[in-house]
């Protein structure tokens, strides 16, 4: 039997095999004639102990042939089915590493399929010799980058696990983590991106540049051909598996470190995510929203494609969460209905504020406070007036004195 990772998903029958029961998650009974032979299926913690002796904690779905009137503490040593989840615990030069769940997340891209392509592409290997991309996918909050990864995963179909970066992101919280078991020992646990690793998964880091440059600089071997990261904290060195592939998303705003150097030129190539079309974000809308009438799609998309065309920062996720409230609103009120035009006019003012709602004042103002109609100023306006002579920009002085020098 198996004990590694590449045994998660798949299905082994073993023949006396003790399995003792940790914890139980979630047990069913499928449908079938007589219950006395009801099979049984178990999401559980167990303790297989195969042949050799040693016993291996793990997460499973244990399948049981014979009737069974409540989870037993433990399974006597019999023939079973059982099919690996996760292995939770995976030993690294001699040190247990706890590893993290994967994320079940959903993801269905909608539009936009070249850059979609082009994530894809960043993660082929075209030859053994070949190495895949890190790339970084760009765009402003609420647009979806994190899912286009997501759906780039499941087109892969391997495990996905998200590490949301912060500005106190430690080196140890990108990596192995020491906690303080019940038993009163250090327990270590590998974060999402290390556990990606060991598994073969792929790992987003999410925000990537909310984070400062020690953290980034624990991940710069794993960036490059290394592909390994080292845990000061665990003492232990961890190499990645070939199938792991990463991706890091950045905002683009202002609440943002400066990504080093070093690091931006592991992190290629860049995919940069723009707002999508009108049919687009009608059906990312439906895809979210398939209760909403077509009545409040149809003002949450004029508005939104009339934000981008003026350059404001309104987004998808804006627009999903302005027209949930708005339903959420007309739903509440059965006896008493509210308009929709009204319900869709007071969730836009609590979601995006009052300013949202003329756009064209609000770009005007946005445009001005931002100089967009003024005329940058050098350093010779800080000390002459326009049109003095002596001024250093001044270029209609300069051709007089041509003049007058010939």
């Amino acid at each position: 039997m198996e004990e590694t990772p590449s045994a998660v998903g798949k299905v082994y029958t073993l023949v006396t095999v003790g399995i003792e029961i940790c914890d139980v998650k979630r047990w069913t009974q499928s449908p079938v004639l007589k219950p006395q032979t009801a099979r049984k299926t178990f999401l559980v913690t167990a303790i297989c102990v195969p042949a050799a002796g040693r016993k291996t904690l793990v997460n499973c779905e244990l399948y049981s042939s014979f009737p069974v009137v409540r989870p037993a503490p433990v399974f006597p040593p019999s023939t079973v089915q059982i099919r690996f989840i996760m292995a939770e615990i995976h030993n690294v030069d001699g040190v247990s590493l706890h590893l993290s769940t994967p994320d079940t997340t959903s993801g269905n891209w909608i539009g936009q399929t070249e850059v979609l392509q082009q994530l894809l592409a960043c993660w082929l290997v075209v030859d053994n010799r070949d190495l895949p991309l890190t790339p970084r996918i760009v765009g402003t909050p609420g647009i979806g980058k994190t899912t286009l990864a997501i759906s780039a995963t499941r087109v892969r179909e391997q495990d996905l696990y998200i590490y949301q970066c912060t500005s106190d992101t430690r080196p140890e919280d990108l990596l192995v983590t020491p906690v303080l078991a019940e038993s009163g020992k250090i327990a270590y646990h590998a974060s999402p991106m290390v556990t990606a690793m060991i598994q073969g998964g792929i790992c987003v880091l999410d925000e990537g540049n909310r984070m400062n440059e020690k953290s980034w600089a624990s991940l710069a071997p794993l960036l490059d051909h290394r592909r390994y990261v080292e845990s000061i904290v665990a003492g232990i060195t961890i190499h990645a598996h070939p199938d792991f592939r990463c991706a890091v998303t950045m905002n683009e705003d202002a609440s943002t470190f400066e990504i080093p150097d070093y690091i931006m030129s592991r992190l290629q190539p860049t995919l940069s995510l723009g707002h999508p079309d009108r049919d687009d974000e009608m059906a990312i809308l439906r895809y979210h929203l398939p209760f909403a009438d077509d009545q409040m799609l149809s003002l949450t998309v004029d508005f939104l494609q009339q934000a981008h065309t003026l350059n404001l920062d309104f987004s998808t996720r804006d627009g999903i969460n302005l027209l949930r409230f708005a339903i959420k609103r007309l739903a509440q009120t059965a006896e008493h209905p509210v308009a929709r035009d009204d319900a869709w006019r007071e969730a836009l003012e609590k979601c995006l504020g009052e300013d949202a709602v003329d756009l064209e004042n609000l770009a005007e103002r946005r445009s001005q406070s931002l100089g967009g109609n003024i005329v940058p100023m050098g350093l010779g306006d800080f000390f002459f007036n326009p049109g003095d002579p002596l001024h250093p920009d001044d270029e209609d002085h300069d051709d007089t004195l041509d003049i007058d020098d010939e």
